[in-house]
């Protein structure tokens, strides 16, 4: 990777949020393949063999008039993923019982330690949405279970519902990037029995879980939720977060077109996580 040669952008955001979430999505699919989110906004990364002058021609957020977005960009040398992400992650503890840390922090006293690789997969835990599913996935009954996570990011509700004693747990990604570090992150938390794919929600033809995590944006949930549904086993449970709590009628909707019925919320800064069962 030293040899790698990056174009870093700088952006400025306001609104943050959802503006950023919004933003990150679209730039991962014009081929950014890392991000760190700043106070301010978001910086992004693409290797300069990816990039061209119309980049961003295509991204939604920048020609949106609900967001107010400036940027400049630069061509780096060689990036070091450790160094960004020491300077913008530190370690986070869920409820007491669950911790989320880079290997150079120091282990703390909790029953489930989970150590991510400092890359720039979404799902650190520190994103309101990550943080919630962990704290479902906490409480949920996942023993001797099947488990999908479904936009897996950096595979941490994978091997959180690993440590919680899941039988078998698939972990979907559309980004190869995600792919790639939670193919890395389960190797490093010893959860061997985690099964990583790339891909979308087309791997789902005849599979079937007790429990499916899905923390993605609203459009793919109601796109997605018919097929989550078919693939629940009886008395399953969905998981569903990467919405405000302004978006909870729609979905409830379509869960509740798709035989799901609501069961319990969790709520940070307005976004939500909520529970069905079927």
């Amino acid at each position: 990777m030293s040899n790698t040669i990056y174009i870093g952008y700088y952006f400025t955001v306001k609104p943050i949020e959802p503006a950023v979430e919004i933003l990150i999505a679209e730039l991962g699919y014009a081929g950014f393949e890392s991000f760190v989110e700043t106070e301010t906004g978001v910086t992004a990364y693409i290797q300069k063999e990816e990039w061209h002058a119309d980049i961003l021609k295509d991204i939604y957020a920048l020609q949106s008039d609900e967001f107010e977005i400036t940027y400049t960009h630069e061509e780096i040398e060689q990036v070091n993923w450790n160094e960004e992400w020491e300077k913008n992650f530190n370690p986070i503890v869920v409820d007491d019982l669950c911790s989320v840390r880079a290997p150079f922090h120091a282990k703390p006293q909790t029953k489930y330690d989970i150590i991510i690789e400092p890359k720039m997969s979404f799902g650190t835990g520190h994103h309101e949405t990550t943080h919630m599913m962990l704290q479902h996935l906490l409480t949920a009954d996942v023993k001797d279970k099947t488990v999908l996570d479904m936009g897996c990011g950096t595979g941490v509700l994978a091997i959180l519902a690993a440590l919680r004693g899941a039988k078998h747990i698939e972990a979907i990604d559309i980004d190869n990037w995600c792919y790639v570090n939670s193919l890395e992150n389960i190797e490093r938390n010893n959860v061997p029995h985690v099964n990583v794919y790339e891909g979308d929600a087309s791997l789902l033809d005849n599979k079937h879980y007790d429990v499916i995590i899905a923390n993605i944006n609203r459009n793919i949930l109601l796109n997605d939720i018919k097929i989550y549904a078919k693939c629940l086993n009886e008395n399953g449970t969905l998981y569903l977060s990467g919405f405000y709590d302004n978006d909870i009628e729609s979905i409830e909707e379509e869960c509740n077109k798709n035989g799901l019925v609501f069961e319990a919320k969790l709520e940070r800064n307005n976004w939500v996580a909520l529970q069905f069962k079927n």
